[in-house]
């Protein structure tokens, strides 16, 4: 992937005026001044997220039917089951809203889809194994807004569903009890970026609101919404960077039993989103995509802390079996394209009858990377496929996908990330379809774009200066992690790690040698090797 390189410029007086007012060095105020607040008044709240700013739920939509429902089910004790996505947010998802019932005395069933077998989101199967069970009431979090025909179904199996989800709404909602989604159109609720944990949280804190609880009584589970939040990739802005920013502190004590055994069968020390996003996620979401998504939720719910060991190592081996899988469609994926002229094209949107669709979505997030184009991949088990695609900034894949709509037997996802079934007979089409609709949106080759908050220099650096970014954190989907250019350092030695994956450097400027890594970039080694030999005889 091509990049071009962008410097941020910054008011001189405008970091000055940051600098003073908020109390920071010049160099964390050039990053602030970077990510463009309108006044003070954000600065400050971006600088401290006070858990007390959080929105009122019931400013979103169908929130006072669903929490009157479910009210309703509490008192008449009626039996309530909650649906939920086999991923991190939707298993985050269940676990808030079962903990919270159990506090409040209901024992609630949870249902999580096997994704092998039933795929993602309702399924008609699903909801009659739901309807044996003499349920009264289904909660779907982290999907169900594009399931009108299965919620049909289950009105008609006398089930009662309240919807609670933050995917694209399509133009028509689901017949439900109540569709409680932030992206509702016309929708007054200020924040449209929430994940589907977040908008669980939402409808915990409005059921608490009503009966009259302590704001700990949903708070206490901030720390779990923290995990989904990060882990779903969503804005960490506005709503969701308060639910981040204080979750992180809690989950840094988590009482979460699995938590904690999850934590050290890893080795972590040091809790931040990066450790969510890249150490935690992957091993929650291992079981979901090639295992059963319950040994995940059952880590979350124990309180035994011998199984939360057990249940650790077996997340832990999971992950290591879902690496090894990805590692070979990839390899296979990558084949194809470069064998085809499936490279020229400006979508790449690939079949194969061998590969596991519980890690297609992985591996089309790398081919993204790889060739700076949106990906689609299907696995085919007989005559229909399973697909997950991923996309580039400013490339709606979701709206892509809808153009061809007719076309598919089911599909959901957003702008960045998709999920849909296909039938073997329409994947030529499909595809056909897709590269004329993209090649229309974009125009020529995709360059990245890397933007430099500020040029240093030594004296810019100190464990002060460190210490004092981290208040910038958690970083994420629209608060990056700072990038700082530092000019002229020479290379003094060099070496690869993992199997000449990555790269580590020692560099040196005029007064003090650094050590760097540079993670995937282990391909430039012989670059920097010549480089160096270059320089040693130049300065012989």
């Amino acid at each position: 992937m091509k990049k071009s390189w962008k410097y941020q410029k910054q008011d001189e007086n405008v970091v000055k005026e940051i600098s003073d007012k908020f109390n920071v060095s010049p160099l964390v105020a050039k990053i602030i001044a970077n990510r463009n607040f309108n006044s003070n008044e954000e600065i400050e709240a971006y600088l401290n997220p006070d858990i007390s700013k959080i929105y009122d739920p019931y400013l979103m939509e169908d929130m006072d039917k669903a929490v009157t429902r479910i009210i309703e089910a509490i008192n008449a004790k009626q039996k309530i089951v909650v649906y939920g996505d086999y991923d991190v947010d939707g298993i985050t998802s269940i676990t808030v809203l079962k903990k919270f019932f159990k506090d409040l005395g209901l024992d609630v069933g949870t249902y999580l889809p096997n994704r092998l077998d039933e795929g993602y989101g309702l399924n008609k199967v699903a909801i009659d194994k739901i309807a044996n069970l003499q349920t009264d009431l289904v909660i779907t979090v982290d999907c169900g807004i594009s399931a009108l025909d299965e919620i049909d179904y289950a009105n008609q199996k006398g089930l009662e569903i309240i919807v609670t989800d933050h995917h694209e709404c399509g133009e028509v909602l689901p017949n439900a009890v109540a569709v409680v989604n932030p992206k509702r159109p016309n929708t007054k609720y200020p924040f449209a970026q929430l994940a589907g944990v977040g908008v669980a949280f939402k409808l915990i804190q409005a059921i608490a609101i009503k009966l009259g609880l302590p704001q700990e009584s949903y708070l206490k589970y901030i720390d779990i919404v923290c995990i989904g939040t990060i882990a779903d990739i969503v804005p960490l802005i506005d709503e969701n960077r308060i639910i981040a920013k204080n979750g992180l502190e809690m989950f840094r004590n988590t009482q979460n039993i699995g938590m904690k055994a999850l934590l050290k069968r890893c080795g972590f020390t040091r809790i931040d989103s990066g450790v969510i996003s890249f150490g935690l996620s992957p091993r929650i979401n291992a079981c979901g995509r090639i295992r059963d998504p319950q040994k995940a939720l059952d880590l979350f719910l124990t309180e035994d802390e011998k199984e939360a060991e057990i249940l650790a190592a077996e997340l832990d081996e999971a992950n290591q079996e879902r690496q090894n899988i990805e590692r070979k469609i990839f390899e296979h994926a990558k084949e194809l394209i470069e064998n085809s002229d499936m490279k020229n094209d400006p979508i790449i949107v690939l079949g194969d009858d061998n590969w596991h669709h519980g890690v297609i979505g992985i591996v089309a997030s790398k081919l993204v990377d790889l060739y700076a184009k949106p990906c689609i991949l299907v696995c085919f088990e007989g005559e229909e496929g399973k697909s997950s695609g991923r996309s580039l900034p400013h490339f709606d894949l979701f709206n892509a996908v809808s153009s061809s709509a007719d076309l598919l037997e089911r599909f959901g996802g957003h702008e960045m990330a998709v999920g849909l079934t296909i039938k073997r007979e329409n994947f030529e089409e499909f595809r056909n379809r897709l590269i004329e609709y993209t090649s229309k949106v974009i125009k020529g080759e995709y360059i990245s774009e890397v933007t430099v908050d500020a040029v240093v220099r030594s004296s810019d650096i100190s464990v002060d200066v460190v210490e004092e970014l981290k208040k910038l954190e958690p970083f994420g989907e629209k608060n990056p992690m700072p990038i700082f250019l530092y000019k002229n350092m020479k290379i003094v030695a060099i070496r690869t790690l993992s199997n000449e994956k990555h790269i580590k450097l020692s560099v040196k400027d005029n007064q003090y040698i650094y050590d760097a890594i540079g993670f995937n970039l282990g391909h430039l080694k012989n670059s920097f090797l010549s480089q160096l030999l270059h320089y040693k005889i130049i300065h012989h």
